[in-house]
């Protein structure tokens, strides 16, 4: 949701005092005895997150200046780790986000009376986290079970781009959370607001500011003419603008979800130009052909590929060998998955040569691909840089180019009848042309030296999460139960697998089966077509359940022999849901189990059949019993999720088809002797 910001023309005034919701130090002491949010179960309860920015006038151009004051209630010892909080301050060149007035308390209440505990200088340290992010750390003292924690800084900025955005949610409940901004007619800024939640308070009215700037604009706008040094006093008319939400809850990880932030209730601030007294409107929003630009001419992107590449002594016959443009492509990344292996690290640029990732036969994801999209050109095969940002970093927007939305490069190849190669070089498990399914997150953006043939490009996968399951048991009078299980992985369902065999070693992957498989015995197993990473992964295994109750035979036999082998629990525990359900990939799981029962038994009752389809054929779910001949039952569960996401308002359906599926699977057989 795009937050419109008031008319241009504005008619200057004094802004409307507003009441500040919490004052630094000020301490209700029923939040010291009573215990808020009394039936949630979270570890701690944010009181109080009030925020404000403006700009201020600084030498030839202006800051940021962002205050905060934050007050935390801990409830239990779980949430002591809201004590250590921190600040990301970008830098670029020499300039540098830097934090003043940082201070701190933690109140305890020891014998009835308020214990205060200072933030000391000596809790406070800095950390390089990437090559434009420091982060601030510090963790208040005395923490407690039952204490409140305070914090408050200033934040300042030399980057107008970077203003401030607010987050109203968090991993804990937050009781009230309150972001002002005070924003210069000179400046327009799109404000996103990210949540189906409606605001407790969202207001905006005219103000007025008084600026402090250098009279050397002069040269940059033409405002200031006939004056050229020294400083200038300005009034502004001012956009005052005032959110708050009341009683956020905490937003809980749940399944099949990509990074929190994209579901959190926030406030973004995109830069998207400048207006000056008497100066015609300056445009200042980027566009995909200006980002182009400045990526191929980055000697950290663009340089990385206008050279030959490091290989291309070992590639000098490739496309002789391999005339079939997806083969010798795949050669290729053979090639550079020999020669550099991926650290984990993912970034769109290198931060150095890829001489000494190439040297250390190490490197990030970045590293790895741009080398990569080098050594495919020197085969001869014409591939493109394409960014996209993997499923933890978050969604991109394909409204606003926007470039630290992204974090991750693959290669681009084009085939004949307008379709697409993507190669990734980073997950030698992976089939040429399948990307690792971190970087499933819906669309990528095609970086090309002619603008107008940059694009976006649909990363839905080429393959689905299949797994099948085909089983033979035999059961004896006693309700005990032998037999075989043939298990297939295929496509991500398969690479899943290869990676956990190759981190844990075929013992100890093997022994699994076990704790699959509770109570059961399993004297034999055999892995198949384990380095072939285009076909299923195979598993074949015996299996042994020794009957539970007397050796004697009984009349009547109950077992549910699918819920061994299907899923253990529902993943949709909930019973509501505010975001999408984003499996990243399509879901195939298939179970066929043929049950032999003892001479002289048979099905009781022959369970009812299930087809629960969702909405606009989204998927289904089909369940039968039948009996396949004297002696003889099949048992059939097939889930066939089509979607790679889900939106929320398909929630309920989803979670409802994965009860009934449940249910179907534990549903109890009845094997009797048969009369006479």
């Amino acid at each position: 949701m795009v937050l419109p910001l008031l008319a241009c023309v504005l008619l200057a005034g004094a802004a409307r005092a507003q009441p500040e919701p919490i004052k630094f130090g000020l301490v209700d002491s029923k939040d010291l005895t009573a215990i808020p949010f009394p039936a949630d179960s979270a570890a701690a309860v944010v009181l109080c997150d009030f925020g404000r920015s403006h700009l201020k006038g600084k030498n030839d151009g202006f800051q940021v200046i962002f205050e905060r004051v934050t007050r935390i209630k801990i409830l239990t010892k779980a949430g002591y780790d809201q004590a250590t909080v921190e600040i990301p301050l970008y830098h670029r060149g020499e300039n540098q986000e830097r934090v003043t007035n940082l201070r701190g308390f933690t109140y305890n209440l020891v014998n009835g009376a308020v214990e205060k505990t200072k933030l000391e200088a000596s809790g406070a340290f800095f950390e390089k986290r990437t090559a434009n992010v420091n982060v601030q750390k510090f963790t208040l003292p005395n923490v407690r079970t039952g204490a409140i924690i305070e914090f408050a800084y200033t934040l300042s900025s030399d980057f107008l781009f970077n203003f401030q955005d607010w987050t109203f949610q968090r991993d804990i409940p937050v009781r009230w959370s309150e972001y002002r901004v005070s924003i210069p007619s000179f400046y327009r800024y799109k404000i996103i607001y990210q949540s189906s939640r409606d605001f407790t308070v969202n207001e905006a009215h005219i103000g007025s500011t008084t600026l402090l700037v250098d009279r050397k604009l002069n040269n940059s706008y033409g405002m200031l003419a006939g004056q050229s040094t020294g400083s200038l006093t300005i009034s502004a008319p001012t956009e005052e603008r005032q959110w708050a939400l009341k009683d956020v809850p905490a937003l809980v990880p749940e399944p099949y979800m990509t990074t929190a932030q994209d579901y959190v209730a926030r406030l973004d601030f995109e830069l998207t130009g400048e207006q000056w007294p008497d100066q015609p409107y300056h445009d200042l929003t980027g566009t995909w052909a200006q980002i182009d630009e400045r990526l191929l001419a980055d000697e950290d992107f663009g340089g990385r590929l206008g050279r030959a590449s490091l290989l291309k002594e070992q590639l000098r016959d490739v496309a002789a060998r391999f005339p079939i443009v997806t083969e010798r492509a795949a050669a290729v990344r053979e090639a550079v998955m020999a020669a550099v292996r991926y650290d984990g690290t993912d970034r769109y640029h290198t931060t150095g040569s890829l001489r000494k990732a190439f040297d250390a036969h190490r490197g990030t994801s970045a590293d790895v691909n741009l080398l990569l999209i080098a050594a495919l050109r020197d085969a001869d095969l014409p591939a493109h840089p394409l960014l996209l940002s993997t499923r933890d970093h978050g969604h991109v927007s394909k409204e606003f180019p926007l470039l630290e939305r992204f974090n991750y490069v693959v290669a681009l190849v084009p085939l004949a009848g307008g379709k697409d190669l993507l190669v990734d070089a980073t997950e030698p498990l992976l089939p040429c042309g399948v990307l690792p399914e971190r970087c499933l997150n819906q669309a990528g953006r095609l970086i090309m030296k002619n603008p107008a043939e940059g694009r976006w490009v649909d990363l839905s996968p080429t393959q689905r999460h299949v797994h099948y399951q085909q089983i033979a048991l035999t059961l004896d009078a006693q309700g005990g139960l032998t037999g075989k299980v043939h298990e297939e992985r295929g496509g991500y369902a398969g690479t899943d697998a290869r990676l956990d065999l190759a981190s844990q070693g075929e013992k100890k992957y093997l022994a699994g089966l076990a704790q699959r498989h509770e109570g059961w015995t399993i004297p034999a197993s055999k892995l198949g077509q384990v380095d072939a990473l285009d076909k299923p992964l195979l598993l074949d295994y015996d299996v042994a359940q020794p009957a539970t109750g007397s050796d004697a035979p009984g009349s009547t036999l109950y077992l549910s022999p699918l819920s061994d082998f299907g899923p253990r629990q529902n993943p949709f525990r909930r019973p509501n849901r505010t975001f999408a359900v984003d499996f990243g990939v399509a879901q195939e799981e298939i179970l066929m189990i043929t049950l032999t029962l003892p001479a002289g038994y048979e099905l009781a009752e022959v369970p009812a059949s299930a087809l629960v389809t969702l909405p606009n054929e989204g998927g289904r779910f089909v369940y039968s019993v039948s009996v396949a001949g004297p002696g003889r039952v099949q048992l059939t569960s097939r889930l066939s999720l089509r979607n790679t996401v889900y939106p929320p308002d398909a929630y309920a359906s989803l979670r409802e088809l994965y009860r009934l599926l449940m249910a179907r699977q534990s549903e109890k057989l009845i094997i009797q002797k048969r009369a006479g």
